[in-house]
């Protein structure tokens, strides 16, 4: 079986959870635990190559991934300390909206310090991911990076490389960017990955769990906390604006009946510097059981964020590649169904499971 060459854009929390899960499984090492998948159309976890990466922060460019990922503002949880150099170094970004102007107002370590270096052309991109044979490539930009992430979109569909974006910027679900790829016979899955045992799929499930056992919803709120560069990048609002709707829309989607706009709000809230990459999110959901008789409910829960995110990504990989191999093109729904918050068609987690297990399987 051959290999699947990635090219990731964004060496942060993120790309550091996905390069160390791919030291620390493997082989099939640790028991696998925490994956939801072993083998994906017949490639495992150690099938994964970084043959390509770019970021904008100076003391990640030029050194290799294996050790740009533990480079300041990156704050997750170590959990494979001795990652192998990967042999492919972190090249200069395009900037565009990629850096929020606030950022240079903190002085702790949290801030990106922009390289003095030349961005890259959409031809150097191009090139780069076409002489480096990526397969892939994974969009780990900032929240609210529109125009970069167009930018990296249009380099995928210029390279014939299927695109992954996980962040909630509206590619996949976008009408006119779907046509694009399916116009290029390139496969694209998105919008916003969701955790693997994250805020936005518990809130999903009991949502859903609501409709199904005849209580209704009348109210509810998320509201999450953090401490990575992901959070402080957040603080401000008017990047939000997508990530609101992608989260909103998460858990409108699966109600028996839509609420009200002043009776959901659904976000993040604040960010705290001590929590590092942990989140923590209180969740309420209020509703009426039989008779009318009122019910909540309340729930926090302690995740670090980015391996959280981490076991998803590396399906949504293999989804790629293998939807690549079999000349798929456009929008693979059964994946950005299951593996995303704002995938252009929604439906329940139970059916979304149930659809990308036959695209897995299917010949």
């Amino acid at each position: 079986m051959k290999s699947i060459n990635v090219a990731i854009v964004g060496i942060g929390n993120c790309a550091s959870s996905l390069v160390q899960g791919l030291e620390h499984y493997r082989e099939g090492a640790n028991d696998l635990v925490g994956l939801m998948h072993w083998e994906v159309g017949g490639y495992r976890p150690s099938d994964i190559k970084i043959v390509a990466a770019w970021d904008v922060d100076k003391r990640k460019v030029g050194s290799d991934v294996a050790e740009a990922i533990f480079a300041k503002p990156n704050c997750t949880a170590v959990f494979a300390p001795n990652v192998q150099p990967t042999g492919t170094v972190v090249r200069m970004g395009a900037v565009f909206d990629g850096v929020a102007d606030h950022m240079s107002d903190y002085k702790d370590d949290r801030t990106f310090i922009v390289a003095d270096a030349a961005e890259p052309s959409k031809d150097d991109v191009v090139r780069e991911l076409r002489e480096s044979g990526a397969d892939v490539l994974m969009n780990y930009l900032p929240v609210g990076s529109q125009e970069a992430t167009e930018f990296y979109a249009e380099c995928a569909l210029e390279a014939g490389v299927a695109f992954v974006n996980n962040i909630p910027v509206f590619i996949a679900s976008n009408p006119e960017w779907a046509a694009k790829f399916e116009a290029a016979g390139v496969p694209i899955i998105g919008d916003d990955i969701k955790a693997q045992l994250g805020a936005t799929i518990v809130h999903r499930v009991l949502t859903d769990l609501f409709a199904k056992r005849g209580v209704k919803l009348d109210r509810t709120y998320q509201l999450n906390t953090g401490g990575n560069t992901d959070f402080l990048n957040m603080s401000n609002h008017r990047r939000l604006e997508s990530k609101k709707i992608s989260k909103t829309e998460a858990v409108q989607s699966v109600a028996a009946e839509r609420m009200e706009d002043e009776n959901v709000h659904i976000g993040p809230s604040d960010y705290v510097p001590w929590q590092n990459d942990n989140k923590v999110c209180f969740l309420r959901m209020e509703g009426q059981l039989f008779g009318g008789v009122p019910m909540n409910l309340e729930l926090r829960l302690s995740v670090e964020d980015s391996p959280n995110s981490a076991g998803v990504a590396i399906d949504m990989i293999r989804c790629a590649k293998i939807a690549r191999d079999r000349g798929l093109a456009g929008v693979i729904d059964p994946a950005s169904a299951y593996f995303c918050k704002h995938p252009r068609h929604q439906v329940t987690d139970d059916i979304a499971h149930a659809q990308v297990e036959e695209f897995i399987k299917a010949a």
